[in-house]
C-alpha cells in the first residue's frame, strides 16, 4: 500500500508518501502556486518520481478555505431567516473588545441585508411550532434571491437546533427554486444554541462552498487526468480526514486543515518517545503556530474566530486549539514610522519569496537572516535543489535594514532573528502559560521548514528542558496527515440542570449522534468516541468541556459528573464553587474511525557520523562567529550523539545547536534536545 499527504502551504507544497511494503519514504517540495493551486500538487507528485496510478490513498490539506474567506472572493450569498431576526447576522454581539481603538470595526458580513430575506415561521427554544412556517414566504425569498443572481443560500432559522423540520422543508423548496446555488442549512452545520455564531457559521460555509466545492472537484478531475485510482481523502481543522463528499458540503471544517496535520503527528511522535504532553512548534514560510497536546490528546477548541475576536467572523466547529502568529521564514523585516524594526506580519510568501529565493523578492525576510548569520547553506539548500543568492540576502538586509538603524548587516540579521523568537515565544506562551500549563513540563517538537533553525532558542527563552525534531520536519504536517484516522464532530444543545437532568434523553440523543457519525465514517469497524457535556455554573456564560463516557450517561452518574467538572475548574482558574449550581449547556460527541497505522522502519545502530564539513554560524553574537561542524542528517544512526554548537543539515531544513546542547538520535531516527540551560 502507498499512502501520499500532500500539504499546501504559503510557500511550498510538501509532498510526503510511505510505501509499507518497502518501508520506504517518499517526499518532494514544490513552490507553492498561488493562481492555481491544484498545479503545485501535480509538480509535487511529478517531483517525488511516483506514478499517480501507484497511489493507494491520497490525503490533501489546503488553505482554499480560509484564504477564500479572509480574501473575501466567495460566492455571492443570500440568507433566508425567521421574521424579526433579519439583523442578527449584520449586528453580532453588543461587546467592544477593543474599548480604545478608535479605528475598531464590527465584522464586515458576507451577506449584504437586501440579501437577507425573513419567512414566517417561528419555533420556542423547546421545539414547538408557534408559528407554523409559511411556504409562500420562502417561495418569494426564492423569488428575490433569485432575481438577484446569488451562487449561494445560507438558511438559519430561530432554535433549529432543537427542532429541524422547517429548515428542512424551506431546504427542499430552495433546492427546487435556485438548483444551481449551493445551500447551506444551519442544523446541518451546527446544532448549537447563540443564534449570531450559528448564522455566521452557516452563511461562512455557504460563502466559500462553491469555490471548496469547485477546488475539492477540480482536484479530483486533475489527479484522474494523470491516472490516480485511489482513495482520496481531505484534511478537516478537527485533525481527522473526511471524504470529498463531506468536504464539498461541509467546507468550514477544513479552515485549518493544512496546519493541523502537524500537531496529530507531534501527538503521536511524542507518545512514542515517552513524552505524552508536548509543545506543537510548526514555523513555515509565512506563519508560526504553537499547539498544546496533554496526556496525548491534542488541545480542542469548539470553534475560532476568521480574522480575529475582535473583527473576525464565528466559525463555531471544533477544531484543534492552534495559535498562530505572523512570524515565518517569508516573513518581512521593516522599520516603523519611529524608526523601530518590526517582523512581519507581511510575508513575502512563495511570490516573489524573500531576497534569496532569486525570485524577484526585495524586501528582506526571516531567512534572508538565516542565510546571513550563516545558518542556512546557500549552496545545499533543499538538498542542494535550489541555489540561495546570499549575496542579494546580504544587500537587502544592509540597504533597508542595517543601513538606516546604523547597525552592520550581520548585527542586523541578528536583531530580525532575535524579534521573530520572542514574536514566537509568546505562541507557546499563549497555548501553555495562558491556559494554566507550566511549558517546562513539556517537550517542544518543532516542525515547519524554519522550526528547527529557532526552536532550540526558543526553548532556552522559555526554559523548555527537551526538544524533539521528527523525522522529516519540513514536510511534518504532510506526515501527520499520513497518520490521522478519521473523525466526525456532532454537538447538540441540550440545556438543563445537572442536578435534575433526565438522563435518558441525554442517553437517547447522544445515540442519535453516533448513529448520524457512524453513516458518514468511511472507517466504521472497530470507531471509538469521545464524549464531551458542556458544563458551567449558574449564571456563567461560557462553559467547561468535561469528559464523560456512555456509562456514565446510561447510568445516570450526575454526582460522577459534577465532580469532574469541579476538579477542571479547579485546574483551570485555581478555585472551584462545590455549593453552587451546575447547568449543561451542549453535548459533544466525536467519531474516530481507525485508519491502518503505517510501521515506519527503525534507524541502524550509529557507527559514529563525522561532520561533513564547518562553516562559520553567528549564534548570538554578532561580532564573532563560531566555527560549527556540520552533520547530515541522513548519516546519523541511532545512538548518535553530537555536542553544540553544531548544525545538522537535512533536506528541507537546519537545526541548530548552542553551546551546552545535546542531542541525541532516537531509535526512530528523531533529534531528542537537551537544551543547555534551560
Amino acid at each position: 500500500m502507498i499512502v501520499v499527504a500532500i500539504d499546501i502551504g504559503g510557500t511550498f507544497t510538501d509532498l510526503i508518501g510511505f510505501d509499507d511494503a518497502t518501508g520506504r519514504f517518499i517526499e518532494a517540495k514544490s513552490l507553492t502556486t498561488p493562481a492555481h493551486l491544484v498545479q503545485g500538487i501535480i509538480d509535487c507528485i511529478h517531483k517525488s518520481g511516483l506514478a499517480a496510478s501507484v497511489i493507494d490513498e491520497l490525503i490533501h490539506g489546503s488553505t482554499i478555505a480560509i484564504n477564500t474567506l479572509i480574501e473575501r472572493k466567495g460566492a455571492k450569498t443570500g440568507l433566508i431567516v425567521t421574521r424579526g431576526t433579519r439583523d442578527v447576522y449584520i449586528i453580532g454581539r453588543g461587546n467592544r473588545p477593543e474599548a480604545y481603538n478608535l479605528l475598531f470595526h464590527r465584522h464586515r458580513p458576507l451577506v449584504s441585508r437586501r440579501l437577507t430575506r425573513e419567512v414566517d415561521e417561528r419555533l420556542l427554544s423547546s421545539g414547538e411550532v408557534h408559528v407554523p412556517l409559511d411556504r409562500e414566504s420562502i417561495a418569494d425569498a426564492c423569488r428575490v434571491l433569485a432575481d438577484e443572481g446569488v451562487e449561494a443560500v445560507a438558511v438559519c432559522f430561530l432554535h433549529s437546533y432543537v427542532n429541524p423540520e422547517h429548515e428542512r422543508i424551506a431546504g427542499e423548496m430552495v433546492r427546487a427554486a435556485l438548483p444551481g446555488a449551493y445551500l447551506s442549512l444551519s442544523h446541518q452545520i451546527l446544532r448549537e444554541y447563540r443564534e449570531f455564531e450559528r448564522m455566521s457559521t452557516t452563511v461562512v460555509n455557504a460563502y466559500i462552498g462553491p469555490k471548496v466545492g469547485g477546488y475539492v472537484q477540480s482536484l479530483n478531475a486533475s489527479l484522474g487526468e494523470i491516472g490516480f485510482r485511489g482513495a482520496l481523502s481531505i484534511m478537516r481543522s478537527n485533525g481527522g480526514v473526511m471524504t470529498p463528499e463531506i468536504a464539498t458540503t461541509r467546507p468550514a471544517a477544513m479552515m485549518e486543515s493544512g496546519p493541523v496535520g502537524g500537531i496529530i503527528a507531534a501527538a503521536q511522535v511524542g507518545q512514542k518517545l515517552g513524552f505524552d504532553n508536548v509543545i506543537s512548534f510548526d514555523m513555515g514560510g509565512t506563519t508560526a503556530k504553537a499547539s498544546l497536546t496533554r496526556d496525548g490528546e491534542p488541545t480542542m477548541a469548539p470553534g475560532y474566530y476568521v480574522g480575529g475576536y475582535a473583527s473576525g467572523h464565528p466559525v463555531m466547529l471544533p477544531m484543534i486549539d492552534v495559535v498562530e502568529v505572523g512570524a515565518g521564514g517569508g516573513s518581512i523585516a521593516w522599520r516603523d514610522d519611529v524608526g523601530a524594526l518590526k517582523v512581519g506580519p507581511q510575508s513575502a510568501g512563495a511570490d516573489p519569496g524573500p531576497i534569496c529565493y532569486r525570485g524577484g523578492g526585495t524586501e528582506p525576510t526571516i531567512t534572508d537572516a538565516n542565510v546571513v548569520l550563516g545558518r542556512l547553506d546557500p549552496d545545499n539548500f533543499l538538498g542542494g535543489q535550489m541555489k540561495l543568492d546570499a549575496d542579494g540576502a546580504r544587500q537587502g538586509i544592509d540597504t533597508k535594514i542595517a543601513k538606516p538603524m546604523g547597525l552592520d548587516t550581520v548585527a542586523a540579521a541578528q536583531a530580525i532573528a532575535e524579534i521573530a523568537i520572542a514574536k514566537m515565544s509568546l505562541a507557546v506562551r499563549e497555548v501553555s502559560v495562558a491556559k494554566g500549563y507550566d511549558p517546562r513540563d513539556f517537550a517542544l517538537v518543532a516542525s515547519g521548514g524554519a522550526g528547527p533553525l529557532h526552536v532550540v532558542a526558543i526553548a532556552r527563552e522559555l526554559h523548555i528542558p527537551k526538544v524533539v525534531v521528527p523525522l522529516f520536519p519540513s514536510h511534518f504536517s504532510a506526515l501527520g496527515m499520513l497518520l490521522a484516522d478519521e473523525r466526525h464532530d456532532f454537538i447538540r444543545t441540550c440545556y438543563a440542570d445537572l442536578a435534575t437532568l433526565d438522563f435518558a434523553i441525554l442517553t437517547k440523543i447522544h445515540h442519535e449522534m453516533a448513529a448520524e457519525a457512524t453513516a458518514s465514517l468511511r472507517h466504521a469497524d472497530g470507531a471509538e468516541r469521545q464524549i464531551h457535556l458542556d458544563l458551567r455554573y449558574l449564571g456563567q456564560e461560557f462553559t467547561l468541556q468535561v469528559p464523560v463516557t456512555v456509562a456514565q450517561l446510561e447510568a445516570g452518574d450526575g454526582a460522577g459528573i459534577r465532580k469532574a467538572f469541579d476538579a477542571l475548574y479547579e485546574h483551570r482558574y485555581a478555585h472551584h464553587s462545590p455549593d453552587e449550581s451546575v447547568e449543561m449547556v451542549n453535548i459533544r460527541l466525536a467519531m474516530i474511525g481507525k485508519r491502518q497505522k503505517l510501521a515506519f522502519p527503525q534507524l541502524a545502530p550509529s557507527t559514529g557520523a563525522k561532520p561533513a564539513r564547518a562553516r562559520e554560524v553567528y549564534l548570538g553574537d554578532a561580532k564573532k562567529p563560531v566555527l560549527c561542524p556540520v552533520y547530515q542528517r541522513e548519516e546519523l544512526g541511532a545512538g548518535e550523539r553530537i555536542a553544540g554548537p553544531a548544525l545538522i543539515q537535512e533536506h528541507g531544513t537546519t537545526t541548530v545547536l548552542f553551546e551546552n546542547d545535546t542531542c541525541v538520535v532516537a531509535p526512530s531516527g528523531e533529534l531528542i534536545i537537551a537544551v543547555g540551560g534551560a
